[in-house]
């Protein structure tokens, strides 16, 4: 049926509204790729009972630590022939940024998924940390439209967060994630044997996120995280567990009820402290980790918070202390390079500008009314920002 629009009499439109539902499971297991341990294979025979293509991109970082990995492929998939078939040798890709820095990976992988043919109902198996699966996931997405995508998170930071989640993406022209999709996986697994072999700073990484959601959902959740610090620094595998698992539930709570999943609007409550995080991540090279990043980024906006009296001194002084006592250095230089010229590329501030042009719309940045409960603003005061970096610096400075 034609519409007329109303003082328009040219003008006829046709309205349509096409619902779509997304379904997605992640999994908890451990030995993922064990023989006795048919997780993976069910995965792919729950639709239809015949033997899957599949495409394995691996991180070749987690290699070093797990050089049995291949084999143990191998085996799994002549143990479950009937289940799955892999099309080609894996794709061994660089790991962590270098996956996302190098848009030559991703032609690299859609060669390789045309010469095996892989189609819509064939499966890329990405193993790795969050920027292998970032950037295997954008390949996917925009291979055939979308070849189904298959995550094994290997890090605590794709455990619980972005490995979780419907956002796939490459840097590019010097900006974090310009390049991308929002394409749900078809499934994420999640082996918890992956982290025993994680050296100290990607163990602590992901910590960051979870720390970051519980500020903005859940104080429970984040006096849980203060109350275990100090086991979780020391890698206590069942506290960091329960971590993962909790900090992925409200990942994925949010994504599925926030009425905004493919972030159409403007608020990003996920991204706390992101907009400093995503630019100090390019100011040092990448040499800073993205949850050590985030990490520094919440502190920021925490000062910020209270110093614009939002946030109490007190749940100021814990969320700094937890993260501390986490393991994290809170202050880099490059916060505090040339602050006062806004227009200079090395300039924090232009964070800001950047983190806006992504969503587009207004800037809106997650503060914190209290810890638990996170509030939007739209406008913040640079001088302001500035004291809160100095102040972290003293703290910095005095072994605080």
């Amino acid at each position: 049926m034609t519409i007329g629009i109303k003082g328009a009499p040219n003008v006829h439109s046709l309205k349509q509204c096409v619902p779509v539902t997304f379904n997605y499971d992640v999994h908890f297991t451990q030995g993922l790729f064990e023989l006795d341990n048919p997780l993976f294979a069910q995965v792919l025979t729950c639709e239809e009972n015949s033997p899957k293509k599949v495409l394995a991109v691996i991180d070749a970082g987690l290699l070093q630590h797990q050089p049995r990995l291949l084999e143990k492929l191998a085996a799994y998939a002549e143990f479950y022939r009937d289940a799955l078939i892999f099309v080609q040798q894996p794709a061994i890709v660089p790991g962590g940024e270098a996956a996302k820095n190098n848009p030559q990976l991703v032609t690299q992988l859609h060669q390789t998924i045309d010469c095996a043919g892989l189609c819509r109902h064939s499966y890329i198996l990405a193993i790795g940390g969050g920027a292998v699966l970032d950037m295997a996931g954008y390949a996917a997405a925009i291979a055939h439209r979308g070849i189904r995508l298959i995550r094994v998170p290997t890090t605590v930071l794709a455990q619980n967060d972005s490995g979780v989640g419907v956002k796939n993406g490459i840097n590019a022209f010097g900006k974090k994630n310009f390049l991308g999709t929002f394409a749900p996986p078809y499934a994420v697994l999640n082996d918890l044997d992956f982290l025993a072999t994680l050296d100290d700073r990607d163990w602590r990484s992901g910590i960051a996120e979870a720390v970051k959601v519980a500020l903005i959902k859940d104080a429970d959740f984040f006096n849980f995280i203060t109350k275990h610090a100090a086991k979780i620094a020391k890698r206590d595998m069942q506290a960091m567990q329960e971590l993962i698992y909790r900090c992925a539930q409200l990942h994925l709570g949010h994504i599925a009820t926030s009425g905004d999943p493919f972030e159409k609007g403007s608020s990003r409550p996920l991204d706390f402290g992101h907009w400093a995080a995503h630019k100090l991540e390019q100011l040092t090279n990448y040499n800073l980790r993205h949850g050590e990043a985030v990490a520094i980024g919440i502190a920021l906006d925490s000062t910020y918070s209270y110093l614009i009296g939002l946030l109490t001194k007190s749940d100021w002084q814990q969320i700094l202390d937890t993260l501390k006592a986490l393991g994290f250095s809170l202050y880099v230089p490059e916060l505090a390079t040339h602050l006062h010229q806004l227009e200079h590329p090395n300039c924090l501030f232009r964070g800001l500008r950047e983190f806006q042009e992504h969503l587009g719309g207004e800037l809106t940045l997650m503060l914190l009314e209290k810890i638990g409960k996170g509030v939007e603003v739209h406008h913040v005061d640079l001088l302001v920002y500035e004291n809160a970096i100095a102040l972290l610096k003293q703290h910095h400075d005095n072994g605080e």
